[in-house]
């Protein structure tokens, strides 16, 4: 069973605007020095529909050699690429919007075939799909369906239905950062959280033992960092923090103002 807190990592990048390798190396280290539980390679956090495949496959190489050091888990968010991986994420097909039939047509296809694990990665404002309670616990009751990273945008009545009646062995991940808190009162046994980047320790506690008032401010710190689109503002903290070389984004993201940089910087100030 999935739990705890898995950091999806970035992907930094050098001046020359090539891999930072070595700083994500030691990204993937410092999360885990800090109790995450595991790592997700190639998320939406990382940029992966602008990398190369000879720098997907490193990216993922570090990150399996990081967790196999630890003892720890992978994620990754490449079916092609599983190799020493504890799950897959993978998306509900975007823009084609086939149904809740068809998802679980997809799934279970997918499913019958995959070397590792499924986590369904469920997030309906990038998809165009939305899904029920009923489509996720069907989906669940599947072997090889290891869990769901829940980012719907919203703490929904089928995150409630979902949460009070899961399927034996199936993990409900918080997806969207700043409801981890009452994901987690309803029963998510954890998350994937970018903002994880960052406080990585305060996150594990708040998964490890739910805590009010901790949740309300790293919800407030989380979104500070989403107040421009993922990941140019945690980029600029890291950055500012010297744990990148640059604050660096690949097209069609731009970095992040100076001013949303700063105002995260100013969080627990």
């Amino acid at each position: 069973m999935l739990s705890g807190i898995y950091v999806p990592l970035i992907t930094p990048f050098a001046a020359s605007g090539e891999v930072a390798f070595d700083a994500l190396e030691k990204l993937a280290a410092r999360a885990l020095d800090q109790g995450a539980a595991g790592l997700v390679a190639l998320g939406t956090t990382g940029e992966p529909s602008t990398l190369t495949p000879a720098e997907r496959r490193e990216v993922v190489r570090i990150c399996r050699d990081v967790t196999a050091s630890y003892g720890t888990q992978l994620i990754v968010g490449d079916l092609e690429l599983t190799d020493g991986a504890t799950a897959a994420l993978v998306t509900v097909p975007a823009f084609v919007r086939p149904g809740e039939r068809g998802v679980i047509a997809h799934f279970e296809q997918l499913a019958g075939r995959t070397p590792v694990p499924l986590v369904i990665y469920h997030i309906p404002y990038r998809t165009g799909q939305a899904l029920t309670a009923a489509t996720l616990r069907r989906l669940g009751e599947h072997p090889m369906i290891a869990g769901v990273k829940y980012a719907t945008g919203a703490v929904d009545q089928d995150a409630i239905e979902l949460l009070g009646d899961l399927p034996q062995d199936f993990s409900v991940l918080a997806g969207d950062d700043t409801y981890l808190s009452p994901m987690l009162a309803l029963g998510a046994t954890g998350g994937i959280l970018a903002s994880a980047h960052l406080h990585t320790h305060s996150f594990v506690s708040m998964a490890a033992s739910w805590d009010r008032a901790l949740g309300h401010r790293l919800a407030a710190m989380s979104a500070l960092l989403f107040a421009e689109p993922n990941p140019t503002v945690i980029k600029g903290v890291l950055h500012a923090h010297g744990l990148i070389p640059t604050p660096d984004v690949r097209l069609p993201l731009v970095p992040a103002t100076a001013e949303s940089v700063a105002r995260a910087l100013d969080w627990g100030a």
